[in-house]
């Protein structure tokens, strides 16, 4: 069965990152908060949710979609950048509906179990 794309009410990308590479972090945030009418969630300095690692969500409109996810894909100094849509199937928006920029990782999906 086809899904329209109309089901999907906006993306996050969660930018990954370590005490390392915590400052290329900022910069990035910085960045995207400067470029591009997003909304930022909080910089966790420790895994939170479903992310393995450091992370802070950038939540964006579909139609921002064609200008923010190249903009990182090119930009993201070397951090790994988790990309899902938001259709309110937390499982599957965080298994199926998925791009990454850099390296995939597991995710800790046992937070979806009900």
């Amino acid at each position: 069965m086809t899904r329209d794309v109309s089901e999907i009410r906006g993306y996050h990308a969660h930018v990954y990152f370590d005490a390392g590479t915590v400052d290329a972090a900022r910069r990035l945030r910085d960045e995207i908060e400067r470029r591009f009418d997003i909304e930022m969630g909080r910089f966790h300095e420790k895994p939170v949710g479903p992310h393995p690692r450091f992370s802070y969500q950038v939540a964006f409109a579909p139609e921002l979609f064609g200008s923010l996810v190249p903009w990182l894909s090119l930009n993201r100094e070397g951090l790994t950048v988790f990309v899902h849509a938001d259709t309110g199937e937390d499982l599957r928006d965080h298994t199926d509906h998925v791009l990454w920029l850099g390296e995939s990782e597991a995710l800790k999906l046992s937070i979806f179990d009900r």
